[in-house]
């Protein structure tokens, strides 16, 4: 059990979680149909050639919105846990060695597991 007031972390941890939550709506939202939907004609007839620069930029575009939202599910997963870590009393106490995690490093990163010494090994 820590010392810590728990209440100021859950509700910023709420709040991190809603807007990464607000973000992957997003996401989803820029990426509705397939790549070809969002082209056109992409594939139809001769004129194929004449789209490869817009297929690039599609296929970058969705390869960097997919990095996004695998990177928003993580931290959502990290949150999760954190919410967890409150009701079990655990929060605020590194996952290696077990000691309290600085509260300057919980203001930084309220999701983190490890204090600084442990995160730097």
């Amino acid at each position: 059990m820590t010392s810590i007031d728990t209440e100021q972390f859950e509700r910023r941890l709420l709040e991190e979680r809603e807007r990464l939550l607000k973000s992957a709506r997003y996401l989803h939202q820029e990426n509705p149909g397939s790549m070809e939907d969002e082209l056109g004609e992409i594939s139809g007839g001769g004129a194929g050639d004449n789209h490869l620069a817009d297929m690039a930029t599609v296929t970058y575009d969705r390869e960097l919105d997919q990095g996004l939202e695998e990177g928003v599910q993580q931290t959502l997963e990290q949150i999760d846990a954190a919410l967890a870590r409150i009701q079990d009393g655990t929060f605020g106490l590194c996952e290696t060695c077990g000691k309290p995690i600085a509260p300057e490093r919980l203001q930084a990163i309220p999701w983190t597991t490890r204090c600084i010494d442990d995160a730097k090994r």
